[in-house]
């Protein structure tokens, strides 16, 4: 398979390396890389990165590298019927987006591995080890692609004003590649459209004004995803409020669903703030409230608002440890009977058996707490809460035990 060139192709494909060496990226990978290109047999591999860091075309080098017949297929464009009617012919096939295939389809290509009847170069944003199946991704090799830097970007910024024959200053060329988000091919379609503005219109002012608005790479269903939402929640945890704000600005301007935002407050309000400051939990319901009625982008403001708010609280994670403590315990030796005293006596019969039976009302007692069993005999003494005296939770666990003292 050749490539054609046209100057009707997008720019990202009129300057796409026809050699290894003119690739730009990923130099964590190079050795690997040429090696590859040096062996005498190209293994299957699976390329996984952002967008626009260079995995289509790595592939398409490798494949060419090889003098063996190869065809390009995209895997939202191509079911496994029409697959089957162009593979013949071919030895080497390159799959954009593997993961858009479904796990059954996937099993497809496990017979053509294992006879050696196709190498297969895909190539995917999501992360393998969730997306690809198990069995598949056992007859792969996988590597894993970088985001471009600034210094790269740069690189093919250059290059692609060349090919437009057009001068934009090293300045705005930065800018352009900060508003790329390591995308190659966003770089590039921004580049075109610089080459269509006045000369005078390309400084970073004047194109930060004209230039359409450009999404940072949130890859919504990919690893990106889950990493702004990680780091969210852990500078919450670590009480930086302004670490919280930034990485919240990320996943809004990412495109993110702010209800999924709102879940993962209300998570943190209860695991790692938790007894130390239970208005936390309060005002993370709000926010989610707050953000369905007002919608976006006003919904920000309450986000914003409660992001601080989080980051600053006292921190406790007694209340959730005392779950998991639980948990272990159910799942290892599974629910003791409840004590006959704790159970309700709906009807005589159960009364004759003795449920409710000392049952002691705290109501009835001074501080309203009275000393009484409530866990099975099995789990006497045993303590899953272990309280630590942070802000409000220590208020609570004082007034616990003065009550005790005082009954």
């Amino acid at each position: 398979m050749k490539i054609q060139i046209t100057e009707s192709q997008p720019l990202a494909d009129r300057i796409r390396p026809r050699h290894l060496e003119e690739f730009v990226g990923q130099s964590h990978l190079r050795e690997r890389i040429e090696a590859f290109e040096q062996a005498k047999r190209l293994p299957s591999l699976c390329f996984f990165g952002p967008p626009g860091c260079g995995k289509s075309t790595l592939a398409i080098l490798l494949a060419q590298s090889t003098g063996i017949p190869w065809i390009r297929v995209s895997a939202p464009e191509a079911g496994l019927a029409d697959l089957r009617k162009k593979l013949p012919g071919f030895k080497i096939l390159i799959l954009d987006e593997l993961h858009r295939f479904s796990k059954s389809q996937q099993d497809f290509f496990l017979p053509l591995l294992e006879t050696g009847e196709i190498t297969l170069l895909s190539t995917t944003t999501e992360n393998p080890s969730f997306s690809v199946t198990r069995q598949l991704l056992s007859r792969l090799h996988v590597l894993r692609f970088r985001a471009l830097s600034r210094e790269e970007l740069l690189s093919i910024a250059t290059r692609g004003c060349s090919e437009l024959s057009i001068e934009v200053n090293e300045e705005s060329l930065r800018f352009l590649a900060t508003m790329s988000g390591g995308d190659a091919r966003t770089l590039l379609n921004l580049v075109e459209y610089t080459a269509d503005l006045s000369p005078e219109k390309r400084t970073p002012e004047q194109l930060a004004q004209s230039l359409p608005d450009v999404v940072i790479r949130g890859d919504r269903d990919g690893d990106s995803h889950y990493e702004l939402a990680s780091a969210l929640i852990k500078s919450i945890r670590g009480s930086d409020p302004d670490a919280a704000i930034y990485w919240l600005t990320c996943l809004l301007e990412s495109g993110e669903d702010p209800r999924f935002i709102c879940r993962r407050l209300i998570i943190s309000a209860s695991e790692d703030i938790g007894l130390a400051d239970p208005r936390a939990l309060g005002m993370a319901v709000a926010c989610q409230q707050a953000v369905e009625m007002v919608g976006m982008p006003e919904g920000g403001i309450p986000l914003a608002e409660v992001c601080v708010y989080l980051a600053l609280a006292p921190k406790s994670n007694s209340s959730y440890s005392a779950y998991r403590n639980a948990l272990s315990e159910v799942r290892l030796n599974g629910p003791y009977p409840v004590p006959l005293h704790l159970r309700n006596a709906s009807t005589a019969l159960q009364k004759e058996w003795g449920y409710g039976r000392g049952y002691k009302y705290p109501h009835s007692f001074p501080s309203s707490w009275v000393e009484q069993e409530y866990l099975p005999k099995e789990l006497d003494k045993r303590r899953f809460f272990e309280a630590k005296e942070l802000g409000d939770e220590g208020r609570l666990i004082a007034f616990h035990r003065g009550r005790r003292k005082k009954s």
